[in-house]
């Protein structure tokens, strides 16, 4: 089922559409309904939750009359309000990041690139508790268990009917950086060469002796989704994250994410290379 994030995207491209079709500027149509130029960016761009008086406000103004076309869209108004189910980890996660899991939860295509981490998609329980143990927030014990429930059922994509194309490639790094100790890092290597088997899961290794490329700082996901015009490239830092849909944006990320599945060694010599470092072990060496 959709979720209420998709939805928004979703109502708000498709008020978009009609402002276009009815040759209206956003100043225009916030000056004739009394709203701020910001409300009307927002309300397309699927940033808040929308109110049913505000929608018909809009589709009166854009000319829109037939009574099917009315229900349809008050009907998919009403299930963008609806809670997500990460709404009930509200008072762990920030705004900013509940948006991110409701754009992952239906997505079509996941692509990313990580450079010192396994991405949270992909991480065992023992791996998100290790990372979590290490906040500057001092997180409680039970804070720390909440969170990497949290983690978990967001993996909940992989078992869906029709679960998301998702293509990661991870430096070198998120393999070498021992978080939680040798163990852990053996069952989460183990973990991420069975998702590798998933026909739905495509990873690939990108070796420190590639030397220099574009993305060596920043980790990003391209987001992709069935029935919603646009991409979203997501890129996260320690209290925030962007949101990007610019055209440019979108292309310049997608030239990145190629330059580096060049780059990196095939899907099947990077589950070999992860066997390979599975059997070797996590000792001193590691």
């Amino acid at each position: 089922m959709d979720s209420p994030t998709v939805l928004r995207r979703r109502l708000g491209s498709e008020l978009r559409r009609l402002r276009d079709r009815a040759g209206l500027q956003a100043k225009a149509v916030a000056d004739e309904l009394g709203f701020s130029a910001t409300k009307v960016s927002r309300i397309e761009s699927g940033q808040t939750t929308l109110k049913e008086s505000d929608v018909r406000a809009m589709l009166e103004l854009y000319g829109v009359s037939d009574a099917a076309e009315l229900r349809q869209f008050i009907s998919l108004t009403r299930r963008s309000t609806q809670r997500g189910w990460w709404h009930d980890y509200g008072d762990t996660l920030p705004d900013w990041f509940q948006t991110y899991v409701g754009l992952e939860a239906d997505a079509a295509r996941i692509r990313g690139y990580e450079v010192e981490l396994v991405p949270g998609l992909f991480q065992t329980a023992d791996y998100a508790r290790a990372m979590f143990g290490v906040s500057p927030a001092n997180l409680r014990p039970e804070e720390i268990e909440r969170r990497v429930r949290l983690r978990i059922q967001r993996q909940e994509v992989f078992h869906r009917q029709d679960p998301p194309d998702v293509r990661v490639i991870l430096s070198e790094s998120a393999f070498r950086r021992p978080v939680g100790g040798p163990a852990v890092m053996h069952s989460q290597v183990e973990h991420l060469i069975a998702l590798s088997e998933k026909p739905c899961v495509t990873i690939q290794v990108l070796p420190f002796n590639y030397g220099p490329h574009p993305s060596m700082s920043t980790a990003f996901n391209i987001l992709s989704f069935a029935d919603v015009p646009g991409d979203i490239v997501y890129v996260e830092a320690l209290t925030s994250s962007l949101y990007l849909e610019r055209d440019d944006d979108i292309a310049h990320h997608e030239r990145v994410f190629e330059q580096l599945t060049t780059a990196a060694i095939s899907p099947d010599d990077s589950r070999t290379w992860m066997q390979e470092l599975a059997i070797k072990g996590y000792g001193h060496d590691y």
